[in-house]
């Protein structure tokens, strides 16, 4: 893929940052938890941990409201990622006014599924807009190899649509590759899919990386997601190849088309596989089991893994294998980003080698 050789920034995510609150008694609901653990979150800047942690320079856009000490605890913890901020700073307005997400869960035990509780009311990331930023200077100026958009901002309000668009278009202009990850939520979506469905398809037809599942082609794209049913899910990968060349058929202007696969066999063991075309080349990764601490973030590691993979320049192959690894250390982190401690890490994971290492 042709990256930019003069660049600042490897990866550039906008994103609407919030709080994550999950029980200190690992496995237990919500509602039978008095006490919570605290952790910044969004999916965005999950993605952007992956390359941060590794040494790459990373930066993130976003929206903090003036002088909350929710914004401070935020900010503190996207330096200790290593990830760069640039972010509008807006009143609150009083007690009814703006403030950060908050996102309450429990990650399941057994045969307990997860259960994931979304606080946005007023929440000041939905007032992201480009005009806040000057694209030419970040773009321009500074440099971006990838910017990552996530269809989980681009839905959050029609001033954010219009926000992830235009960065899209920058990026394009300046040469920066695209990558667009789908991320479909209905609640989002409800009464806004005309308004959204036009946007998602221009940016995934400027994208060059397209990510998503079966549910995020079809209900963000309108492509037909691969056929159902009772197959195991090794037994699906060619409906899942199939879905995809639909999509590239469609969007052909991506190089990279990825989605991730998951059965899970309880709320702690999944199988976990992943699936990738680079140019003409499929690259499978077969589901495999893995164990799960907490599932939140697993794609989200996958896609950072992916960038990282293809950041580095290495050959396409070696981008799903990275990716899977990612993902699968995510799920072993009780905040729902993964924090790589060196490439070797992950590629330890690839291996299946969980040995000491001393």
């Amino acid at each position: 893929m042709n990256l930019k050789d003069n660049y600042q920034w490897a990866l550039l995510v906008p994103t609407s940052m919030g709080l994550r609150l999950t029980p200190t008694a690992q496995g237990q609901p919500v509602h039978k938890s008095d006490t919570l653990f605290m952790q910044a979150t969004s999916a965005e800047s999950n993605v952007a941990s992956i390359a941060a942690y590794l040494g790459m320079p990373v930066k993130a856009l976003t929206a903090f409201v003036k002088g909350s000490p929710v914004a401070q605890f935020i900010k503190d913890n996207l330096q200790s990622r290593h990830i760069t901020v640039e972010a509008t700073e807006l009143e609150q307005g009083g007690p009814w006014g703006y403030r950060h997400q908050i996102n309450i869960a429990d990650s399941g035990f057994g045969a307990r599924g997860p259960r994931v509780w979304n606080d946005r009311a007023g929440e000041v990331g939905r007032l992201l807009s480009v005009d806040a930023f000057d694209l030419d200077r970040i773009f321009g100026t500074e440099g971006v190899r990838i910017l990552h958009l996530s269809g989980l901002v681009g839905a959050l309000s029609p001033e954010t649509g219009i926000f992830c668009l235009e960065l899209a278009r920058a990026a394009r202009k300046y040469g920066t590759l695209i990558s667009f990850d789908l991320n479909h939520r209905a609640s989002f979506w409800e009464g806004r899919e005309e308004e959204l469905g036009a946007i998602f398809r221009e940016i995934a037809s400027i994208s060059d990386i397209l990510v998503g599942n079966e549910e995020d082609f079809q209900l963000c794209l309108g492509v037909q997601g691969p056929e159902a049913g009772g197959k195991s899910l090794s037994g699906k990968m060619e409906s899942f190849k199939e879905m995809i060349q639909r999509v590239k058929q469609i969007f052909p202007h991506a190089s990279v088309y990825a989605t991730t696969l998951r059965e899970v066999v309880n709320a702690n063991n999944h199988l976990w596989g992943a699936l990738m075309l680079a140019g003409d080349e499929w690259h499978t990764v077969e589901p495999k089991p893995i164990n799960v601490l907490d599932r939140i973030g697993g794609g989200d590691g996958f896609v950072g893994g992916l960038l990282y993979g293809i950041l580095k320049q290495w050959e396409a192959e070696k981008w799903i294998q990275f990716g899977w690894a990612t993902g699968a250390l995510a799920v072993t982190f009780l905040t729902d980003y993964a924090q790589p401690a060196d490439e070797d890490q992950v590629w330890s994971i690839w291996k299946g080698n969980a040995r000491v290492l001393r």
